[in-house]
C-alpha cells in the first residue's frame, strides 16, 4: 500500500495530465467514474470541466483518436495495438486508430550526443566517416540518422529519445491502474478486456523501447530467409548496437507507398505482389515468427523486383498448435467447411460460455454466402473481418498473438490488391495451408505429439497419489479453501477494511487524548524527568491522528 502511494504521487503530474486530455474531449465522466477527478482535486490541482463545442461533434472513433494523439508516445503506441484488435472494436473504430501516425517534431542532434557518446563508447566522429545531422524519420519513441562507416557502407542510426523511459513507464503504471478500476467499475466496458490489452500493450512497449531486441528479430528472419535473395533485411552492426541505439544497413529503395515511383522504375507489380505474399506467409505459416506492422512504410522495393522488410519492433510468434489451427480456419474457409471453422473459434474461445448452436448457424451461413465464388475471387482479408464481426456479437475475443496476425493478414492482403488489382491472396495462401495440415500429420510429427501426451498422461498419473494426500490432508486439518471472487463484495470489502481502519485510529486517537492529559496533569513524588513532554508528543500523534480520520472521511465521501 505504501509503495502505491508514493508511486501515485510521483505520478500526480501525468495523471492530471491524462484526465485534463479526457476532459476536454468530452470524457469527463469517465474521469470522475474512475476517481482521477477526486484525487487530483484533493491534490489541489483544479480541472477544467468545459467541453469545447467543435471537439463535442465529433464522432466517438474520432474523439478517442485525437485524445490518444494529445496524450503523447505511450498512448500513440496504445491507438496502434488497439488498431490490431479487430476482434474487440469494429471497422470504424479501427479506420481511426490505424490513423495514429507514429510521428514527432525531431530533436536537434545536439541534444542526441551526450546520450549516442556514451552508447557508442567513443565520439560519433570516430566510430563515422559522416553523420547527417538532419533526421531522416522522428517519431515518438526514437529518430533516425543517417550516417556511414570508415569502409563506406551506408548505415542508419536509430537513437531512442533521451528520457523517454521514465515518461513510459509512469504511462504504463497509470494505465494498468485504470485498467484494474475501468473493468470492476465500468461493466460496459468490460468486454473490451482493458485488463489484457494493457498487459499486451505492456509486454510490446518494453519490448519496443530495447532496440537490441529489434536488432535479434532481425536476424532471426534474415536466417529464415536466407536462401531466398529476392527478400532483403538489412544488417545489424553489433559492435554500436544495443538498448539505445540500433545500427543497421541503409536500405535504398522505392517505399512501399510510392507506387508511382514503382511503375516509373519498370518493376513487376504483380510480381512484387507475389513476392511480398509469400514472403509473409512464410513468416506466419512455414516459421511461426513473422513481421506483424508489415504496411506500405515498412517495406522498399529494389532492382530486380527484391523486396525489403525494416522495422522489426512489432513481431509475431505464433506456435506449432497455433500454426494449425489457423491453417483450419482458412482451409475452412477456402473450401467452405463451416463445421472446421466452428470448431476452431470454439477451440479459440478458451471455455467462454457462448450458445454454440447459435454460433455454428451464423457460421454456416456466413460460409454459404461463399460457396461457388472462385478461389481468386474470395477477398480472404474482408471474409476474415466478417468472421471477428461474427465473434464480437457474441462476446468471444481472439488471443493476442492471433489477433495480430489477422490483422497483419488484412494488411498484407490490402498491399498485394494496391500492387495488382487481381491479387489471389487465397491460391497465394493455399499451398502453404496444405503443407502445414499435411506437416501436422506426417508419422513424424504424429509420433512426436504422441510421445508428447504420453510424457504428460504418465507425469500427471505419477503425481496423482500425492495431490491426493495433500487434499486429503488439507480437508481433515480444515484447510481446504474454495475460493470465489466476486467484484461487487470485493469492493464492499474494501470500504468496510477502510472503516474499520479509520476506527481503529479513531480510539488509538482517543486514548493518546485520555493518556496524555492524565500524564500531564497527575501530580506524584517522585517526579520523573521529562514526563511533561511524553504527553505532549502523545497530544501531537492525537492530532496527527485526528486530522488522518478527518481527511479520509472526507476523502470517502468525494469517492
Amino acid at each position: 500500500m505504501l509503495w502505491q502511494a508514493i508511486g501515485a504521487v510521483r505520478d500526480l503530474g501525468r495523471l492530471h495530465d491524462i484526465a485534463s486530455v479526457l476532459i476536454r474531449y468530452g470524457f469527463g465522466d469517465l474521469v470522475r467514474r474512475v476517481g482521477m477527478a477526486g484525487a487530483l482535486e484533493r491534490a489541489g490541482r483544479a480541472l477544467r470541466w468545459h467541453e469545447p463545442e467543435a471537439l463535442a461533434r465529433l464522432e466517438p472513433p474520432a474523439r478517442v483518436r485525437r485524445a490518444l494523439e494529445d496524450l503523447g508516445p505511450s498512448f500513440i503506441k496504445l491507438g496502434q495495438i488497439l488498431a490490431t484488435r479487430v476482434d474487440l472494436f469494429p471497422a470504424e473504430w479501427i479506420a481511426e486508430f490505424s490513423k495514429l501516425q507514429d510521428a514527432a517534431p525531431a530533436i536537434p542532434f545536439d541534444e542526441l550526443l551526450p546520450q549516442l557518446t556514451e552508447d557508442l563508447g567513443a565520439p560519433p566522429e570516430t566510430v563515422f566517416a559522416r553523420i547527417e545531422t538532419q533526421a531522416l524519420a522522428a517519431a515518438s519513441l526514437a529518430q533516425v540518422h543517417r550516417a556511414w562507416l570508415a569502409d563506406g557502407t551506408a548505415v542508419i542510426l536509430k537513437v531512442r529519445r533521451p528520457g523517454i523511459r521514465p515518461i513510459v513507464e509512469a504511462d504504463l503504471r497509470l494505465l494498468a491502474r485504470l485498467a484494474e478500476i475501468v473493468e470492476s467499475e465500468a461493466p460496459e466496458l468490460r468486454r473490451y478486456r482493458p485488463r489484457e490489452v494493457v498487459r499486451q500493450f505492456t509486454l510490446s512497449l518494453r519490448r519496443e523501447l530495447d532496440f537490441s531486441a529489434e536488432g535479434r528479430n532481425a536476424e532471426r528472419i534474415a536466417a529464415n530467409f536466407a536462401d531466398h535473395p529476392e527478400i532483403v533485411v538489412p544488417r545489424i552492426h553489433w559492435p554500436w548496437t544495443g538498448e539505445r541505439l540500433n545500427v543497421q544497413d541503409y536500405v535504398e529503395g522505392i517505399s512501399g507507398r510510392d507506387l508511382a515511383a514503382v511503375e516509373a522504375a519498370g518493376l513487376d507489380r504483380k510480381l512484387l505482389a507475389r513476392r511480398g505474399a509469400r514472403a509473409v506467409l512464410k513468416m506466419m505459416l512455414e516459421d511461426g515468427f513473422f513481421h506483424a506492422d508489415p504496411h506500405p512504410g515498412n517495406v522498399f522495393y529494389l532492382p530486380d523486383n527484391r523486396i525489403a522488410f525494416i522495422d522489426f519492433g512489432m513481431v509475431g510468434r505464433l506456435s506449432e498448435e497455433r500454426r494449425y489451427q489457423l491453417a483450419v480456419l482458412l482451409h475452412g474457409l477456402v473450401s467452405h467447411d463451416a463445421e472446421k471453422v466452428v470448431e476452431v473459434l470454439l477451440e479459440w474461445s478458451g471455455g467462454a460460455q457462448i450458445d454454440n448452436g447459435t454460433l455454428q448457424t451464423e457460421i454456416d451461413a456466413f460460409v454459404a454466402q461463399y460457396h461457388g465464388v472462385p478461389l481468386k475471387s474470395l477477398d480472404l482479408g474482408a471474409m476474415l473481418s466478417d468472421l471477428v464481426a461474427i465473434l464480437r456479437e457474441h462476446g468471444l475475443a481472439l488471443p493476442s498473438d492471433l489477433a495480430l496476425l489477422i490483422k497483419a493478414f488484412i494488411t498484407l492482403e490490402g498491399m498485394g490488391r494496391q500492387l495488382d488489382p487481381d491479387f489471389d491472396m487465397a491460391g497465394e495462401a493455399t499451398p502453404f495451408l496444405e503443407q502445414v495440415l499435411l506437416a501436422h500429420a506426417a508419422p513424424g510429427a504424429l509420433l512426436q505429439r504422441g510421445w508428447r501426451t504420453l510424457g504428460g498422461a504418465l507425469a500427471l498419473i505419477a503425481g496423482l497419489p500425492q495431490d491426493l494426500r495433500q487434499l486429503l490432508r488439507s480437508a481433515r486439518s480444515g484447510k481446504l479453501q474454495v475460493q470465489v471472487e466476486v467484484l461487487p463484495l470485493k469492493h464492499f470489502g474494501d470500504r468496510l477494511d477502510r472503516a474499520a481502519s479509520r476506527l481503529a485510529i479513531s480510539i488509538v486517537t482517543a486514548a493518546l487524548i485520555v493518556g496524555s492529559a492524565i500524564v500531564m496533569t497527575v501530580e506524584r513524588e517522585p517526579a520523573l524527568p521529562g514526563l511533561p513532554s511524553f504527553g505532549l508528543l502523545g497530544f501531537i500523534a492525537a492530532v496527527i491522528g485526528g486530522v488522518w480520520v478527518l481527511l479520509s472521511i472526507w476523502r470517502g465521501g468525494k469517492d
